[in-house]
């Protein structure tokens, strides 16, 4: 068949593209493949090169989680969570200790919680940039990934004077903080401030406004709000869709109503509100927010024990069962806890927010083309250890 009577259209907007009439094959993408970022496997139901549907397997890194931590004391359960999502283990601790802390009644002082929203923050603004950094690698770019990796260092500097690692930290503990922050920190992270503000201009220079970038991205994989939040889709994947949504604003926790910021919502600047541009553009802007919260946060920061509230022993816990959710880098990371007044928890519970982003990839991946569902997944950025637990 002649190719002009494919009606495939030149570009990168694939809506109108007509299906093909013959036949369909099967392939999988993964679970070794350098574009799943990780161990996923994705099933994909071709015709030619336009993918009919797309089903991700999951459970290659499966390390039980969930089973392991109800057989752990309180506190021992805290090294795991590092190990959900890695890429913001600070997060991850973060959304832990807040739910024990709510089931013991515990109180931390205002400066524990600015310092955990400073970690959490910063976190963040590391997470995004292996985020942008890789997704430009996915599109062909390689210049932004180093850059955004030279600049993850200094973050990753900062968490190592504070807690001695530089990915995994076990920094917040129940009732408080492992460490306090060590002298002359607080002006090293303020001076980190002012040299990463001015460059995330030249992310976008280099990679946002790039124009083969966003030809490769815009209107590449929408996502309608109401499919987004059919699918529990949280975080820059919720909000990309134009539906402004974000617990530091809506549930706050920790002292975020605070604090003065933007919740970064899509808006289509390059093509459809809710495509694979807007999702990696609403975390370009993020990091803009979160270092206007850090800012905020050592701005009043008093000086008090950071151990004054940890508990001596959880030999006896309170029984109940408590639910408590944030917002992690990739969305809404959520634990619920039973306990039975034992020293461990009798179930632990985990809502994954990469989990529930990646169920949306078989609608967006539909009537795409087999290039475009590298950007599509490389748009979820998903931590498989996070999603498979």
């Amino acid at each position: 068949m002649p190719v002009h009577e494919l009606n495939i259209p030149l570009g990168p907007s694939h809506d109108k593209i007509v299906k093909l009439t013959g036949e369909s094959m099967t392939l999988n993408m993964g679970p070794q493949h350098p574009s799943t970022h990780g161990v996923l496997r994705v099933e994909l139901h071709t015709d030619g090169e336009v993918v009919h549907d797309a089903i991700p397997h999951l459970g290659y890194l499966h390390r039980c989680f969930e089973k392991i931590c109800e057989g752990l004391p309180y506190n021992q359960v805290l090294p795991y969570t590092d190990r959900l999502d890695y890429c913001a283990a600070m997060n991850m601790n973060f959304g832990y200790v807040l739910p024990v802390e709510k089931l013991m009644g515990i109180q931390v002082g205002d400066r524990v919680q600015r310092i955990r929203v400073v970690m959490a923050e910063l976190n963040r603004i590391a997470s995004h940039l292996i985020a942008i950094g890789t997704y430009g690698l996915d599109a062909g770019a390689f210049t932004p990934f180093l850059y955004c990796f030279r600049d993850r260092e200094h973050i990753l500097d900062l968490f190592e004077q504070v807690s001695g690692g530089r990915l995994l930290y076990s920094y917040m503990c129940i009732g408080g903080l492992m460490a306090d922050l060590p002298e002359g920190w607080i002006a090293r992270c303020l001076e980190f401030c002012d040299y990463f503000e001015p460059k995330i201009d030249e992310y976008n220079n280099l990679l946002s406004y790039n124009k083969i970038f966003t030809e490769r991205t815009a209107n590449v994989g929408v996502l309608p709000p109401e499919v987004a939040i059919a699918c529990g889709c949280t975080g820059p994947m919720l909000r990309a869709s134009g539906v402004k949504w974000d617990l530091r604003k809506d549930e706050p926790y920790s002292g975020y109503e605070k604090y003065d910021f933007n919740v970064i919502v899509g808006e289509g600047a390059k093509g459809t509100v809710g495509d694979s541009w807007d999702r990696f553009f609403v975390r370009v802007l993020e990091m803009t927010e979160s270092v206007k919260i850090i800012r905020q946060a050592l701005a009043g920061i008093p000086e008090e024990d950071i151990s004054a509230t940890i508990p001596k022993n959880f030999m006896k816990m309170p029984v109940g069962d408590v639910y408590f959710r944030s917002e992690t880098p990739r969305g809404e990371i959520g634990f619920y806890i039973v306990s039975d007044g034992t020293k461990n928890p009798y179930r632990l519970k985990v809502r994954s927010p990469a989990f529930c982003n990646l169920s949306a990839v078989p609608y967006m991946a539909r009537d795409q083309l087999i290039a475009d569902l590298v950007i599509i997944l490389g748009s979820v950025d998903i931590v498989l250890g996070e999603v498979d637990r």
